[in-house]
């Protein structure tokens, strides 16, 4: 029974997203919807709002994440699990390995996002290839420098660690 009810309270949370999704499409916005959850409790959901906040980081999922970093008062999403309308593309996918998100849970493939116009296939492609064969160049410079920063960090005794 209680895998029974695990599944209902996935499936539930999991529609939430879908709804938020949807409710975004019929406000104009982009059709993808996102809620982090904690111990059975929302601490946070997101919906698409690249276009209104012209910020094309603000992906439903990053969206949920900021709200649920907010509620919690931390940077971390240890034990959370984030529910989203559609599969996460790459960006997403970071963010959630940062916030140490532990399951993500979600219902339209990328293929279907490509389908409706949001194809991210290329990002995936490119993230396979070496850094010298992706499409935007990543040209270091200034490396001693840029070490600066990391010495100086590691020398406080009061570090946050993440």
């Amino acid at each position: 029974m209680a895998v029974v009810e695990e599944a209902a309270s996935h499936e539930r949370f999991l529609r939430l997203a879908i709804e938020l999704a949807e409710a975004r499409v019929r406000a104009g916005g982009g059709p993808f919807g996102a809620v982090v959850v904690r111990e059975g409790g929302i601490v946070g959901t997101g919906f698409n709002a690249v276009v209104p906040l012209g910020d094309p980081t603000a992906h439903a999922e990053v969206q949920a994440i900021r709200d649920a970093c907010a509620t919690l008062g931390a940077y971390r999403l240890d034990g959370c699990a984030l529910y989203a309308s559609c599969e996460p593309c790459p960006m997403c996918l970071g963010a959630i390995y940062w916030s140490r998100l532990g399951t993500v849970y979600f219902a339209g493939t990328r293929m279907d996002a490509a389908a409706a116009g949001f194809d991210d296939a290329r990002f995936h492609q490119d993230m396979a290839r070496s850094p010298a064969e992706r499409t935007i160049r990543l040209i270091r410079l200034l490396g001693d420098e840029g070490r600066r920063p990391f010495t100086l960090r590691l020398a406080k005794p009061d570090r946050v660690l993440y």
